[in-house]
């Protein structure tokens, strides 16, 4: 419901506004046509490993009955989730490199937005999720399998996609109210927060401030709440007598603190950070890192780092 009314909301919004730009251009990566034939060829290859190697994982965990757990039924989410993510921006990246006008509509452009910050948003929630439940495998083991239940972790996941999806709904709408009435270029090969305020004929600082104060208590607040998990599960394992025991431990949490790392340590630098004087092209790299490079090395780090997601990865690849 709130998916077939969203679309809806923004065409009012263009045709009630007093907007005379009906689409915008995305520049992208500007160079020659033989650069945009690589990068192409680049960003198709990405995106192809990217939702080969999630959707694996999201099998494994379907079609494996050891991997009916909720740490790994996270991870099959989460998975699901970065498939989702990635075709949020790159299938457009790929259009504009063997397009000639590189046009996106108005709806397009503030639906890409939409589903853009939404999704990075669920992905916050869910890196969080994970948190707890690690931290409950290890600091609290007897305790875990009747605190941490298929039901619970059900719940946990809906309200990470149902939160996630309303974190930015009235944002997005109020931005799509601004009058746009050209230039209709932005430098950048998404439709993102700062490029699209930029173009607006009118300031909205109400708008702006409120757009950036959420975006930074949602990055902040997540990530001081995965800090302060994993600070307490580190003083669990350091007193872990066992070194197997705490290399166990160190070894299933570490896959999920790369990922954190590398998802939390760009959307820090281009949301919390100043990024006014950053060349676009700076900004640019940093969206690449957490919205295309993570999903990307997401199924390396988690099936190398990890003996059961390896073994039922080769049961769907069938490779003995």
């Amino acid at each position: 419901m709130v998916f077939s009314v969203f679309p809806a909301a923004l065409g009012f919004m263009n045709n009630s506004a007093a907007s005379t730009v009906t689409e915008f251009v995305l520049l992208g990566f500007p160079g020659c046509q033989e650069l945009q034939c690589f990068l192409f060829s680049l960003f198709f290859g990405v995106y192809v490993f990217t939702m080969m190697g999630n959707g694996t994982i999201v099998c494994a965990v379907r079609w494996d009955q050891q991997l009916h757990t909720p740490m790994y039924i996270l991870l099959g989410n989460f998975a699901f989730l970065e498939t989702c993510y990635i075709t949020s921006t790159v299938p457009s990246m790929l259009i504009n490199f063997l397009s000639e006008t590189k046009t996106i509509s108005f709806v397009g452009c503030f639906l890409q937005l939409y589903f853009f910050t939404s999704l990075g948003t669920t992905e916050a929630y869910f890196l969080c999720i994970m948190a707890y439940d690690r931290y409950l495998a290890v600091c609290r083991p007897l305790r875990y399998p009747t605190i941490m239940t298929q039901r619970l972790c059900s719940i946990l996941m809906s309200l990470c996609w149902v939160f996630g999806f309303l974190s930015y709904s009235v944002s997005t709408v109020q931005l799509s109210q601004l009058p746009f009435c050209g230039p209709n270029t932005i430098d950048h090969f998404l439709c993102d927060m700062d490029p699209l305020m930029a173009l607006s004929c009118a300031p909205a600082p109400v708008t702006e401030t409120v757009f950036y104060v959420l975006s930074s208590l949602i990055i902040i607040l997540t990530l001081l709440y995965i800090l302060g998990s994993y600070t307490a599960l580190l003083i669990t394992v350091l007193k872990v007598p066992s070194a197997a025991g705490r290399q166990k431990a160190f070894s299933t949490c570490g896959s999920h603190l790369t990922v954190v790392c590398l998802f939390f340590g760009a959307l820090l630098a281009m949301y919390v950070s100043p990024t006014a004087d950053n060349p676009p092209e700076i900004q640019k790299i940093m969206t690449l890192f957490y919205s295309v490079v993570t999903p990307f090395l997401n199924p390396l780090i988690y099936s190398l780092r990890n003996k059961e997601m390896k073994a039922a990865l080769k049961k769907v690849l069938r490779i003995q």
